[in-house]
């Protein structure tokens, strides 16, 4: 397929503004770039029958979260939701269209974490972070009015890669069931050669170069790469995780790892909705507000968790 029409728009106008690589900043500033990139919407935030920053525990401090509740009396099932942004930006604000939307087209309470980023935390503090935070939510179900039986677990990118850990993590100790992994366009593998890799290395917004910038800033040594905590792909036994709904995009350096991950599901018995948008590239869903197609995977995503709720 060729580019989609919108994505050619957006991503003139960002080569327009002139802006640095992103691998080319300090965190710091790659954290400012980025907030301001997500956050020049063009559409008000969406309603929402409240949203409230809290904070919980974890195992390194508390663990501020923003949880998105939508109207009705409750308990209402839940999305335990992880970031994009490489382990190294991204933040409660800049996915706060995405939670709302997902709030209200899955009619259930949002949880964004803002776990801690590296390089000032390294692999595997956001692991640790995230898991906490599940944990802790599926624990105190009453504190955000849910149903501590249909909880599920999302995010996009590395919130994606993030996901797939905490199932994993999740079957292997025993602790708490899910009722499904929503995959945003997943980084799952960082051992991985891929044609994706290849083919759109540099133009659709994410790069090769930032990939290798997230994964030097992210990882402690070389090492971690072939960590199955840090590349889900890389875990032995797939079997018994929860339902999945993975969704990627054709113009994006991850497209391969995340349908390799999506496949790997399906052959250890996992269901698992397998969606990609031709003429998409990375990002593309928090971006709905300037691209059609983001809007559509927003609603299959919510539909698809609003089924798995209901099973």
């Amino acid at each position: 397929m060729v580019l989609d029409r919108q994505v050619k728009v957006l991503l003139q106008q960002i080569e327009a503004a002139g802006a640095p690589p992103l691998e080319s900043l300090p965190p710091v500033y790659a954290r400012q770039a980025f907030q301001e990139l997500e956050g020049n919407s063009e559409e008000p935030p969406e309603p929402v029958a409240k949203a409230e920053n809290r904070s919980i525990s974890g195992l390194s401090g508390d663990i501020n979260v923003r949880a998105y509740t939508p109207s009705g009396e409750g308990p209402h099932p839940a999305l335990v939701f992880y970031h994009g942004g490489g382990w190294v930006i991204g933040n409660l604000d800049t996915h706060d269209n995405v939670c709302r939307a997902l709030t209200n087209l899955a009619n259930c309470v949002v949880i964004s974490i803002d776990y801690r980023l590296a390089p000032e935390h390294k692999f595997p503090a956001a692991v640790d972070d995230c898991y906490a935070a599940a944990q802790w939510i599926i624990e105190h179900p009453s504190e955000f009015n849910i149903d501590a039986s249909k909880v599920a677990v999302g995010g996009d990118s590395a919130g994606g890669n993030l996901s797939a850990v905490i199932c994993h993590l999740a079957k292997e100790r025993g602790t708490f069931n899910l009722a499904h992994q929503l995959l945003f366009y997943p980084a799952t593998d960082f051992t991985a050669e891929t044609e994706s890799m290849r083919e759109n290395a540099e133009g659709y917004f994410l790069t090769k170069g930032s990939m290798f910038y997230f994964r030097d800033h992210y990882l402690r040594t070389p090492e971690d790469a072939a960590n199955p905590l840090a590349s889900p792909f890389l875990i032995d036994d797939l079997s018994g995780l929860p339902p999945a709904t993975v969704i990627t995009a054709e113009y994006d350096p991850l497209r391969d790892e995340g349908e390799a991950y999506a496949n790997r599901l399906k052959e250890a018995g996992v269901p698992v909705t397998l969606k990609r948008y031709d003429g998409m590239i990375h990002g593309f869903v928090s971006m709905a507000d300037k691209l059609d197609q983001g809007k559509r995977a927003l609603e299959q995503a919510g539909h698809l968790l609003r089924s798995a709720f209901d099973k």
